[in-house]
């Protein structure tokens, strides 16, 4: 049996994630040609190719897409495994920016493992819109931005993932069968609530703000009160609440982008580490 050398697998990931050889190259500090090298190796040890040009846009084939889920996974094991008998003295105070709807599905996770594998680190969150994290004057207060984009399919070297949106409802009650839709949703600049009003209004469908309320602990506590129903990432939906199928009342939402970008323009083992928990955690 083959082994599939980490090294390589990772460049394919940030390949794929950055959408070309020279930003992976930058990022991890190889040459764009030694990037393509490792990915024609990988394609020789699969035996498939794995990335294909599409108009100006780099994408993955189907075996592409195959293996980035292995790669992903192998990655992560391997990343979790090492941090737990390598615990290098990494140190530092980080002021990480992340949007509010995502911070109480993520902030367990990084802040748990992260905290735990780098104790000599100082972790400094603040919660808020997007909108709010990414303007000029916020920006600069942040080593590290996580944020949403309302267009998935725009051109960004710092995106990670895109993400499906779905209607939400509680398990124990029946809001969502109200004629006019009861919203729960965070105040004006929500990219959630921007996307599911929309999504209403054309197709004439009756709607009312409920309640706002700008964290998804709030939200979330809202719906399994009954009060009504929410928009949300799929895979920060809390397993006590239940998704609602696209119908004729409740339309497909699309997706949207996340992002992460150094906003100081600067990196040290510590952010670098922390990037690493995130991506994996979003995995």
């Amino acid at each position: 049996m083959k082994n599939l050398p980490m090294d390589v697998l990772r460049s394919f990931v940030t390949v794929a994630e950055l959408r070309g050889f020279t930003q992976a190259g930058e990022l991890l500090g190889r040459s764009q040609p030694a990037i393509s090298l490792q990915i024609k190796r990988l394609e020789d040890m699969v035996g498939s190719p794995l990335l294909k040009r599409s108009g100006q846009q780099l994408a993955l084939t189907q075996s592409g897409r195959q293996l980035f889920d292995y790669a992903k996974k192998i990655l992560a094991l391997n990343d979790e495994a090492l941090t737990q008998f390598i615990k290098p003295e990494v140190s530092g105070r980080i002021h990480f920016g992340i949007p509010s709807e995502f911070a109480t599905a993520l902030l367990p996770k990084i802040v748990g493992r992260f905290v735990q594998s780098y104790p000599s680190v100082t972790l400094e969150v603040t919660c808020d819109l997007s909108k709010n994290l990414l303007n000029t004057r916020s920006a600069r207060t942040f080593d590290l931005v996580l944020a949403l984009h309302d267009d998935p399919n725009a051109k960004r070297n710092d995106r990670i993932k895109v993400e499906e949106l779905v209607w939400v409802t509680s398990t124990d009650h029946q809001a969502h069968l109200q004629p006019t839709v009861p919203l729960i949703a965070a105040p004006q600049g929500c990219i959630y609530r921007q996307r599911g009003i929309s999504a209403l209004e054309k197709i004439h469908q009756p709607w009312r703000i409920v309640y706002t309320i700008p964290d998804l602990t709030g939200i979330q506590a809202a719906i399994e009160e009954g009060l009504g129903v929410t928009v949300l990432a799929k895979s920060t939906v809390p397993d006590n609440l239940q998704i609602i199928k696209p119908s004729d009342k409740f339309p497909k939402l699309g997706k949207i982008g996340v992002s992460l970008s150094y906003q100081n323009k600067k990196s040290n083992d510590a952010i670098t580490r922390l990037v690493e928990f995130i991506k994996t955690s979003l995995s």
